[in-house]
């Protein structure tokens, strides 16, 4: 059954494939071949693209096998505004090494204005800002597929709308796309969705809402609104789109429950303002603010630690699991001292669970909605990650398009494939047709399923024996290849 990417009913058909492309498609019952799998009965669709990865890890995870097991064939990287610098060294080095699926990078409006202003809390001056679009139009020449950004982190967070909107134009003139990380995502969330409207004006440029979400129960349900701004918005002639993973609990750093400001000009002044007892107390109010109202979901327990450099067993326990150990009352003022104190150490990883499974599903069936993973690679045993990392696309095809039938299998596998290329700018990829790139993925609509947990991450999905990358095997009844036939993409001019 081959499902072409274009959202459309399936076919019954054979593809035959010549070197990296598609040189077929029909009844090839006559034509030799060196391999041929027999997978009757079973669905055939493009390879899988994710359009939000944690690429950071590639140089000592270069076979991406948690994400070829999910039948991902392509990749960008560089999102919520961190990417690699300097840009076309890295993009060589990555080509050298070889990569077991394509990838390709957007350039990080943190990381450029990070290289410009470390972490002030400022408004750049004029030869600042000059310096950053000049940094911007750089990778965008070197092949970057646009820019993105990180709101909610430093030092995104100290940008104003019309520094992001004059870097976001660079990247629109070289046909590059904006993902927007945005500003907020709990009790701000329609001002900061309004922001990245704004921007894809008023820099002339698609912008994709990247893991669209809803976070702290005051503004659960509220994802109605925010789908509409985006309709209101397309309506207008606006290129606004949407990513999302399938979880109804995010993943990213215990620094996300502390104020931007305390954080400015980095860990030492953090620990200066610490130490100070009015500004302290200014911070642990934040702190408890947003484990009341945003992340922490007005619960400790709903705060799992992933990654623990300094306390590894506390990976896969809960902030309120914590303070227990701690001898200490699971409050909200005893869980921000330890919020703090983590901070302290170094930070953390941690998993929160403060969305409404209502609005993941809402959000799912919008039409401009991609799948992403908001993933990282990652090697069975290492911490304790998000199970996004190894099963957000077989998720979705069983969970959501099986069992609860919420999107037709045509429909998801658009949003896996022809509705990302599309709004990626690539052109040979995404779609089933002669010519096109021979990145493939074949998987069983009956038993595809995602394996990992919160409580057990590191499993690998069931039902996806193949995937084909560039017209080689990278996954073969199921196990991996030990061959990188992946590619570094870099975006051209159009």
């Amino acid at each position: 059954m081959v499902y072409d990417g274009s959202g459309g009913p399936p076919q019954i058909a054979d593809i035959g494939i010549r070197g990296d492309s598609i040189a077929a498609i029909g009844d090839l019952g006559d034509a030799q071949a060196q391999r041929v799998l027999e997978v009757g009965g079973m669905a055939v669709s493009p390879g899988f693209i994710d359009l939000h990865t944690h690429l950071d890890p590639v140089m000592t995870h270069s076979d991406c096998e948690s994400h070829l097991r999910q039948g991902v064939t392509t990749s960008l990287g560089g999102p919520d505004g961190s990417s690699p610098w300097p840009f076309d060294a890295y993009l060589d080095s990555l080509s050298n090494l070889g990569v077991g699926m394509n990838v390709g990078y957007l350039i990080g409006h943190n990381t450029v204005r990070r290289n410009v202003m470390g972490l002030d809390n400022r408004a750049p001056t004029p030869e600042e800002l000059e310096q950053m679009k000049a940094q911007v139009a750089l990778a965008m020449e070197e092949g970057a597929w646009g820019i993105s950004t990180g709101l909610k982190y430093l030092p995104g967070s100290f940008s104003e709308t019309e520094e992001v909107v004059a870097l976001s134009r660079v990247a629109s003139e070289a046909g590059g796309i904006y993902t927007s990380h945005l500003r907020e995502e709990g009790l701000e969330i329609f001002a900061s969705v309004q922001e990245a409207i704004t921007i894809s004006e008023q820099a002339d440029i698609t912008v994709v809402l990247t893991h669209h979400k809803v976070i702290g129960k005051p503004m659960w349900g509220k994802s109605r609104e925010t789908l509409a701004m985006v309709d209101s918005a397309r309506a207008k002639g606006l290129d606004v789109r949407i990513d999302q993973y399938p979880y109804n609990a995010s993943y990213t750093g215990i620094s996300v429950l502390i104020p931007a400001w305390a954080r400015a000009g980095g860990q030492e002044a953090f620990l200066q303002r610490l130490a100070d007892p009015i500004l302290r107390d200014s911070i642990h109010a934040g702190v408890v603010f947003n484990i009341l109202n945003d992340r922490g979901g007005d619960d400790l327990a709903r705060i799992q630690f992933a990654r623990v450099s300094w306390m590894p067993e506390l990976e896969g326990k809960t902030l309120k699991y914590w303070c227990e150990q701690q001898g200490l009352e699971p409050t909200l003022e005893n869980g921000a001292d330890l919020v703090l104190d983590a901070q302290k150490r170094g930070g953390a990883s941690c998993v929160f669970f403060a969305m409404d499974e209502g609005d993941v599903q809402q959000i799912m069936q919008h039409p401009y909605t991609m799948i992403a993973s908001d993933g990282r690679l990652v090697n069975p045993g290492e911490g304790h990650p998000h199970p996004r990392w190894y099963g957000t696309f077989p998720r979705v095809l069983g969970k959501y398009v099986r069992e609860e039938k919420r999107l037709p299998l045509e429909t998801a596998l658009y949003k896996m494939t022809g509705l990302p290329a599309h709004t990626m700018g690539l052109s040979d990829r995404g779609y089933l047709r002669v010519g096109m790139k021979a990145d493939v993925t074949v998987f069983d609509p009956e038993t595809v399923a995602d394996r990992a947990t919160f409580e057990k991450p590191h499993q690998y999905p069931d039902g996806i024996p193949y995937v084909i990358v560039n017209g080689h095997l990278a996954v073969d009844e199921g196990e991996l290849v030990p061959a990188k036939n992946g590619r570094v993409l870099r975006k051209t001019k159009p």
